[in-house]
C-alpha cells in the first residue's frame, strides 16, 4: 500500500478494557485509523466483511468463535485484511494455530503500544518478518515433514532472481535487508515479492516460509 495511505484497523478482543486501550493507542498514531471494534470472533468476521480494514488486531483466546476460527473464516472468505493475533505467550499453540489459519503475524499481550503500532505498520506494508526461531516452531508443531510440497510446480515457475528473493524471504529477511543483500531497489524487491506470491499461490511471508521448508530449503542460512 502507498506510504501516504491511512492504515485502517479493526480491533477484536472480548475484554473491553484491553480492546479500548489498543484501539486508543492505534487511533492516536499518525497514519492509522481504527474503523471498528468487535468483542468476539463472529462479530470480527461480520465487521471485517462490512468494513474491509487493512489490518485486524485479533485476540486469539475468546469464548465462542476464537481468534483461530475467526482468522480462518476471514482468510477463507477471500477478504484482503491481514490479521495480527494477540496471545499470552510467544510460543502459544493458539498463536501458531492462527498463523496456520492465515494470520500474518502475532504479538504477545505484553507488547508496548509502540510495538503494537510498529507491527501494524510493518504488516500493512507487507514487510512482516518471520524469525527463524518462530518459523521452526511453527513448522515443527503444525506441518508434517512428510507433507507434499504445495505450490504447483515448485520453484521452477520462478525466474533466477525471483528464486534469490524467495530464498531471502525464507531466511526471514525484511524487504530492506533483501534490497541490500541482493543489490536491488526497494521497489524492485516489492515487485519480485508480489510476483513470487502470485506464482506460488501464497498469501504472505508466513505461508512462504512454510512452503520453503516443504520444498526443502534450509531456514536460517545465508543469501548468496
Amino acid at each position: 500500500m502507498p506510504e501516504t495511505s491511512v492504515i485502517t484497523v479493526l480491533v477484536v478482543d472480548d475484554q473491553p478494557l484491553a480492546r479500548e486501550g489498543n484501539a486508543l493507542a492505534l487511533d492516536s498514531a499518525p497514519g492509522i485509523r481504527v474503523i471498528g471494534e468487535a468483542a468476539d470472533g463472529r462479530e470480527a468476521i461480520e465487521q471485517a466483511t462490512r468494513l474491509d480494514p487493512d489490518i485486524i488486531l485479533m485476540d486469539v483466546r475468546m469464548p465462542g468463535i476464537n481468534g483461530i476460527h475467526a482468522t480462518r473464516g476471514i482468510v477463507d472468505g477471500g477478504l484482503r485484511s491481514r490479521v495480527i493475533v494477540l496471545t499470552t505467550f510467544d510460543l502459544d499453540e493458539y498463536a501458531f494455530g492462527a498463523l496456520r489459519a492465515g494470520a500474518s503475524a502475532f504479538l504477545v499481550k505484553t507488547a508496548t503500544h509502540q510495538e503494537l503500532v510498529d507491527a501494524v505498520r510493518v504488516v500493512a506494508r507487507g514487510d512482516a518478518i518471520v524469525t527463524p526461531r518462530i518459523t521452526r516452531q511453527l513448522i515443527d508443531a503444525y506441518t508434517g515433514r512428510d507433507q507434499p510440497a504445495q505450490g504447483g510446480q515448485g520453484l521452477s515457475v520462478l525466474s533466477p532472481r525471483e528464486r534469490d528473493v524467495f530464498n531471502a524471504i525464507a531466511l526471514g529477511l525484511s524487504n530492506g535487508e533483501i534490497s541490500q543483500a541482493l543489490h536491488l531497489s526497494p521497489a524492485t524487491v516489492k515487485t519480485h515479492i508480489n510476483r513470487i506470491f502470485a506464482k506460488l499461490g501464497v498469501r504472505d511471508r508466513v505461508q512462504a516460509v512454510i512452503l520453503a521448508h516443504q520444498l526443502g530449503l534450509t531456514i536460517g542460512g545465508q543469501v548468496n
